[in-house]
């Protein structure tokens, strides 16, 4: 053999080499999502981007992304909070985004969770408020939440936290799924059904504007319930992590009204047995300013996530904060 043929033997057996040990590195993180009609979806797919920087990138000081060395984390499209937290205490997924709602039944084991308690999640921040739209065609309206008694209603896909909190406060008002034709559907299906007349009503709760909403309303127009202070103060009884809040006249520009309505924050989750070096790196991550860009341009929501709010809500909700997440919060001085 020439010594040209063992030189290039031998350049190739290093880059082979270099190659298996970047591939040795590289740690996936799947994050649960919810459907590609939602919030959840493109802001977990921000997240993911932020945190991630695969074996070969670019180093954050040298201009490339300032996520975690050797990650690769991939937004996965579910049937959104309670699928994502089965899966995570399953270790299906290591982290995924949840209703703080669902997220409190599920560690705690209570509601549609009894005896079936999912005591491995852990918090890594509180992301932004999800408004629940009651969305109905254009032109109807709703004298009251009762009156949807006898309605098609879309109540959220199955297994879902929009669905969970929907049915206990449509119970307030004597509407359950013996005198409904209720339909499991995610959210993109459901405003197809409104725009086709197949459904009277649907429930959704996301970060506004939420995309099939938007298409909804550019398309076949909509209505939103404006919830009378009441419903808002029952369904704040009933699911105490629902809190008033208002939809802006003109978030959908078919909707040219304040909404009253109620919110619960969405909150990034992940398991306690994951790596607290790991948790650290990621929710250092998420915080960095190549993060705060991708998050400010990334989708209208992606504003009000925040380090400023990252912990509001979560001591009410009686879940933990990851040990490695504790660790950056208490680093920069947001815990004592």
């Amino acid at each position: 053999m020439g010594l040209f043929n063992k030189l290039t033997g031998a350049a190739l057996a290093c880059t082979m080499l270099t190659g298996m040990a970047a591939a040795q590195d590289m740690t996936f993180f799947r994050i649960g999502t919810g459907g590609a009609g939602g919030t959840y979806f493109p802001i977990g797919g921000i997240i993911a981007n932020a945190i991630s920087n695969p074996p070969g990138s670019r180093a954050c000081g040298e201009g490339g992304n300032c996520g975690v060395p050797g990650l690769v984390a991939m937004a996965q499209s579910t049937n959104a909070s309670a699928h994502n937290v089965n899966a995570i205490q399953a270790g299906q997924m290591e982290a995924g985004l949840s209703g703080a709602a669902t997220l409190h039944f599920a560690y705690h084991g209570k509601g549609k969770f009894e005896g079936n308690a999912k005591p491995d999640l852990r918090v890594i921040a509180n992301l932004y408020p999800e408004d629940l739209h009651l969305v109905l065609p254009e032109g109807h309206k709703l004298d009251s939440l009762a009156s949807l008694k006898g309605k098609r209603v879309g109540i959220a896909q199955a297994g879902s936290g929009t669905q969970i909190a929907v049915e206990l406060i449509l119970g307030d008002h004597g509407v359950n799924r013996d005198n409904i034709d209720e339909a499991e559907l995610n959210n993109s299906q459901s405003a197809e059904r409104i725009a086709d007349g197949q459904l009277d009503a649907y429930f959704y709760a996301a970060g506004t504007p939420v995309a099939a909403m938007i298409q909804l309303d550019n398309t076949k127009g909509m209505e939103l319930h404006n919830w009378t202070a009441e419903e808002v103060k029952m369904a704040n009884t009933t699911v105490p992590y629902y809190i008033p809040s208002t939809i802006p006249a003109g978030t959908y520009p078919g909707v040219e009204y304040d909404v009253n309505t109620v919110a619960v924050s969405g909150m990034l989750v992940t398991n306690a047995n994951m790596s607290d070096d790991l948790i650290y790196e990621i929710t250092k991550a998420m915080w960095s300013d190549t993060a705060r860009k991708l998050l400010d341009n990334g989708h209208p929501k992606g504003k009000a996530i925040t380090l400023e709010t990252a912990l509001e809500g979560i001591e009410g909700i009686g879940v933990p904060l990851h040990p490695g997440a504790e660790r950056f919060y208490r680093e920069i001085g947001m815990l004592k």
